[in-house]
């Protein structure tokens, strides 16, 4: 297979801004093995979950896939992604969403850096409400409720 294939793949963005390209199933497994991965039952649940559907972030892709095998890390499902977008098969340009409403019990959503060096852990539900409240401060929402929000990276190239 050639990058002319690759590059001559349709394209398509779902609403979680992963770029998928229309590449058939057979083609990304010839291009991973083009790479000296071998195809293990645990790569084809992460392809198979990756490729078929809408997950926004790496963290979503390892909760479905230890429903289905137990056994698969999260640094297994870090690597599967980045040798997909590596090969052109997903686009990363933006898999950092918090879909998480008030009621939420993640306890690690979001982990804000500042400048000094720290970080503040919160949870959904901190999130929520400090977004919420945000948004009540400053105008832009009366009474509704936050259901998610979609972070984009802002490719300046100088802050991040």
């Amino acid at each position: 297979m050639t990058n002319e294939r690759l590059e001559t793949d349709k394209k398509s963005i779902d609403d979680t801004g992963i770029q998928r390209t229309e590449m058939q199933k057979e083609i990304v497994i010839s291009r991973l093995r083009e790479r000296g991965c071998r195809i293990t039952r645990q790569r084809m649940i992460l392809l198979d979950i990756i490729l078929g559907e809408e997950c926004s972030s790496c963290k979503e892709i390892y909760y479905k896939a230890v429903k289905q095998d137990s056994r698969i890390g999260s640094a297994t499902v870090y690597r599967m992604v980045n040798t997909l977008e590596d090969i052109g098969a997903i686009n990363r340009k933006n898999m950092y969403k918090v879909a998480c409403g008030a009621n939420c019990g993640i306890e690690d959503a979001c982990v804000i850096e500042l400048d000094d060096s720290s970080s503040i852990e919160l949870s959904a539900k901190e999130w929520n409400r400090i977004i919420r409240a945000g948004l009540m401060a400053g105008g832009y929402i009366e009474n509704q409720m936050v259901t998610g929000v979609n972070v984009k990276p802002c490719g300046c190239g100088s802050c991040c």
